[in-house]
């Protein structure tokens, strides 16, 4: 039976200050933003996304009860964890058998952003997951987001990151949502080890992708079909066994947040 009122709110993280580690140090560093999904759908309605969609809390990938309090379709999972030795060797590993990613343009399905920019891990996440899959319909014509993007697609990477880097309305959007929240908020130059990755499905081959911009670009996490989102069987499964490989560091401090259909 599904119980009659969510969970309690629990506290909220900041994300980490790591860039993509084959970049020099970084010239431009965001104030860490915090893993509150309030925050976050206030940020991505003011840059442009309807308001049909919106952020809420992932309390379990495997309980029933739990997930049925998330409204559905998912359209994208961001996923908070610490960086760990066992994160760290895992990614080395996978990322040296990969090409550099050079993609652009129309046909870039997934899009993808590399992070240049020190404690950008929030707002690299949220474009990820408004960017992508129907959620990137959902962008109101001529707002800043859509705007951006427009001027972001037919650049390489290395370009679309400096585009990122050199957006005053992003980076002011952010700056208002990162110096507000529950927790005390953290100076742009800090160290945080909590860093997140973003999962997508694809329109154009049904896959899951997860989403790094400090990756070597996107990751293909297998098909998860026609009928599924981010919340379905294949795909908690994939995100299930993240989490379970980083539980090997003996930290516990994980945070789900999904964007969804809204409540309103």
């Amino acid at each position: 039976s599904t119980p009659p009122h969510p969970p309690p709110k629990k506290k909220k993280k900041t994300m980490s200050a790591s860039v993509a580690p084959d970049l020099p140090k970084p010239n431009k560093a965001f104030i860490p933003l915090e893993c509150n999904p309030d925050l976050m759908t206030t940020l991505v309605h003011k840059l442009g996304l309807s308001k049909q969609l919106a952020f809420v809390d992932v309390y379990s990938l495997t309980d029933p009860d739990l997930l049925a309090f998330v409204p559905r379709p998912a359209l994208a999972l961001l996923l908070v964890f610490p960086v760990s030795p066992i994160y760290e060797k895992s990614r080395q590993e996978e990322d040296a058998s990969l090409p550099d990613y050079d993609k652009k343009g129309e046909n870039e399905d997934p899009l993808w952003f590399k992070q240049t920019i020190r404690n950008a891990c929030g707002m690299m996440g949220l474009l990820h997951a408004v960017s992508n899959g129907s959620a990137r319909s959902m962008i109101q014509p001529g707002s800043p987001l859509s705007k951006f993007l427009a001027r972001a697609q037919p650049l390489s990477p290395i370009e679309r990151a400096k585009a990122l880097e050199e957006s005053d309305e992003l980076e002011a959007a952010h700056k208002t949502a990162a110096t507000q929240g529950d927790s005390v908020v953290p100076n742009a130059e800090d160290d945080v080890d909590l860093h997140y990755v973003c999962f997508v499905k694809s329109n154009k081959d049904n896959h899951l992708y997860e989403l790094d911009g400090r990756r070597k670009g996107p990751l293909d996490r297998g098909d998860i079909g026609e009928d599924g989102d981010v919340l379905c069987d294949k795909a908690t499964a994939v995100v299930q066994t993240f989490i379970d490989r980083e539980k090997q560091s003996g930290r516990l401090d994980f945070s789900l947040v999904a964007l969804t259909p809204s409540f309103d």
